[in-house]
């Protein structure tokens, strides 16, 4: 028997474009993490898009390093980075192998699982605030450095697939600058979400950190 449409999972060749093509695509999509613990599936309704070595927001923007090597790799794969010594944030690369860009999945709607992302989320009030967030997003799916490099496209056997689900109309996909991000980077209006989603993180504008005297 067949899969339904809507739980087929994206080809390799979704994620070989554009980053900027890929990240308002990726919304209504279906993300599996499928784990030891059982089984997780979330509607995307959140993303950022960081074009590499063109975009000063982009963690390779100065080039190729050990940590953010899986961004030059090949389209389709997870790029997982610690940040502030505390979260992890997911990200799938896209675009041609060799050229940096990837989308970042910053909230979403846990659709399978929710008893899980709850034991991972114990401060969420509400449902709607498991995923409200790029580090809640991977908290709540269990994701650690360990899916860097995952591939998304491997099958079922894939600890992260993306199935195609259901995107919204267009009319209701909205843009606007991304979260947080400073700089030259910062108008850009590259973060993508689903208008009116209670899913969707509220957007913040970037602080300089203050350096100790």
């Amino acid at each position: 028997m067949s899969e339904s449409p809507d739980r087929t999972p994206l080809p390799r060749d979704f994620y070989d474009r554009p980053v900027l093509e890929v990240a308002p695509d990726l919304l209504g999509r279906t993300l599996v993490r499928t784990s030891e613990a059982g089984r997780i599936e979330l509607r995307l309704t959140e993303v950022e898009a960081y074009a590499g070595e063109i975009d000063p927001g982009s963690h390779a923007f100065r080039g190729r390093t050990a940590r953010n090597a899986v961004m030059f790799g090949p389209p389709g794969h997870a790029y997982v980075y610690f940040t502030y010594g505390m979260w992890h944030c997911l990200n799938l690369v896209c675009g041609p192998e060799g050229r940096a860009s990837g989308v970042l999945l910053r909230a979403g709607e846990v659709l399978v699982g929710a008893e899980q992302a709850r034991k991972r989320r114990l401060s969420a009030r509400y449902d709607k605030e498991l995923a409200k967030g790029p580090a809640r997003l991977a908290t709540a799916l269990d994701v650690a450095l360990s899916l860097n490099g995952t591939d998304a496209c491997g099958g079922p056997d894939s600890p992260l697939t993306v199935l195609t689900g259901t995107p919204p109309a267009p009319d209701l996909v909205r843009s606007g600058p991304r979260t947080g991000v400073g700089g030259e980077g910062a108008p850009h209006p590259w973060r993508f979400w689903i208008d009116e989603d209670p899913t969707v993180s509220p957007y913040r504008a970037h602080v300089p950190r203050k350096r100790s005297s």
